[in-house]
């Protein structure tokens, strides 16, 4: 078996030293995007007359191979360590070093014109920025498509509504998938409003938003080579200083992410209690079934997509709770919770796409409508008599639905016995006209 051979350097051994904390180092595509700025700095540094040509051109390319994955094993240090994140930022400066060969220098060369302060933070926003894009937005647009074709294809399907978790006037199944559908479109919204936000980074600011030590088109040229390279929109910032002391841009980018947990924690819940069953039950629908629901009970199926969505969604709050904690800790010119921070948000996108992505192909397409549940349901919610209210009033309805809920007979049933004519309850009680109301 082969030893990794180790291209760091002292500063890196110390901090592994230093943080045994979790056992987990910091997300990949952070660490990817640090080879991503480093390569187009050095290039750009060349360009400015401020690096060798030869030196920048062996640090790009280095740098290059980091941002392709190439040396992932090369960056062991804890994510929980210090907290603007210069011990993996050194780390990376002193690989490429080593990568890059003879007469590079891993301060005065790799990081010339940026500090921990700039360059962490935006490979931070620029990792969430990119796996967004590429995942967790084609994700949530497969989920919203596969809710909008089931919203087509019960449009026609009438079942009892619920307030409260109690028998409510009826509702068609199309339109609770619509507003399923609908909760996941307004979620790809918000991120993307938060994007906007994201997109700009603070580099080019050093050590306190500054620019101390950086040529004044460093940052211009750094960030148009990544736009150019990745096809991101990558801004500068509106403020150098909000930008160098504060992370809000992360925060608001958590809490979008956060809406979209608790929408697909609605979601999952509706569904896997409109599947329960199948005797004791609502059995309205039938989710797929997958995998054996119990050890003990012979034939027993659960919800086991639902459920994991469920657990991401929790996981995905608690990690807003951290994010947003750690927001707080912008004292003076530098927030000190970075990678805490990226941690838990990279971790709520990769939950997040996962989990969607889970949800469209394994659950929500194979959901299939037990119709003739449905329309038991719809027919026997007592609340139908709302519908008689304009034509005999809520009082006299009233004494309708007790009576009804009394005898086990239905709102019809009673109606007509009072005196109601076979007309009006027809025109009254005609249960998916009623749940269509005023929307045709």
């Amino acid at each position: 078996m082969s030893v990794m051979q180790e291209l760091w350097g002292a500063e890196t051994r110390k901090a592994v030293e230093n943080f045994p904390v979790s056992g987990e180092p910091v997300p990949a595509a952070v660490i990817h995007w640090l080879g991503r700025i480093k390569a187009a700095a050095a290039r750009a540094n060349a360009e400015l007359g401020l690096l060798d040509g030869d030196i920048a051109e062996r640090i790009a390319a280095a740098a290059d191979e980091i941002a392709n994955g190439e040396h992932d094993d090369q960056f062991p240090i804890d994510v929980f360590q210090t907290g603007s994140g210069t011990s993996s930022h050194t780390n990376t400066n002193e690989v490429i070093a080593a990568l890059a060969g003879e007469g590079v220098h891993p301060s005065d060369h790799v990081n010339m014109g940026q500090s921990s302060n700039d360059v962490f933070p935006s490979a931070v926003h620029l990792a969430a920025l990119g796996e967004v894009r590429a995942k967790l937005l084609p994700a949530m647009e497969g989920l919203e498509g596969a809710l909008a074709a089931k919203a087509d294809e019960f449009a026609d399907v009438v079942k009892a509504g619920r307030t409260h978790l109690m028998d409510a006037v009826p509702v068609m199944l199309g339109q609770e998938f619509s507003g399923y559908a609908a909760q996941i479109r307004l979620g790809r919204r918000r991120i993307e409003g938060a994007l906007k936000h994201v997109a700009q980074i603070p580099l080019g600011g050093t050590a306190t938003g500054t620019g101390l030590n950086t040529h004044p088109e460093f940052a211009a040229r750094v960030r148009e080579r990544m736009s150019q390279d990745t096809g991101l929109e990558i801004l500068p910032p509106e403020d150098p200083f909000e930008a160098q002391a504060a992370r809000d841009a992360l925060v608001e980018l958590s809490g979008a992410l956060k809406v979209v947990a608790v929408s697909l924690t609605k979601i999952a819940n509706d569904l896997r209690l409109m599947g329960s069953g199948p005797r004791a039950r609502l059995a309205e629908l039938f989710l797929p079934e997958l995998q054996k629901g119990s050890s003990i009970m012979p034939g027993k199926v659960n919800p086991v997509i639902c459920e994991v969505v469920l657990q991401v969604g929790a996981q995905v709050i608690g990690n807003d709770t951290a994010i947003t904690v750690a927001g707080t800790q912008g004292n003076f010119e530098l927030n000190v919770r970075i990678p805490l921070m990226a941690r838990n948000l990279m971790d709520q996108i990769k939950l997040l796409t996962s989990a969607a992505t889970l949800f469209s192909q394994k659950c929500v397409e194979g959901i299939e409508v037990n119709r003739e549940m449905t329309t038991r349901h719809a027919e026997a919610t007592l609340a139908s008599a709302t519908a008689l209210n304009p034509y005999i009033g809520y009082d006299r309805g009233t004494e309708i639905v007790k009576e009804a809920a009394a005898s086990g007979k239905t709102a019809r049933e009673v109606a007509r016995e009072k005196g109601v004519d076979e007309q009006t309850l027809n025109e009254a009680l005609d249960l998916e006209k009623m749940a269509r109301g005023n929307l045709g």
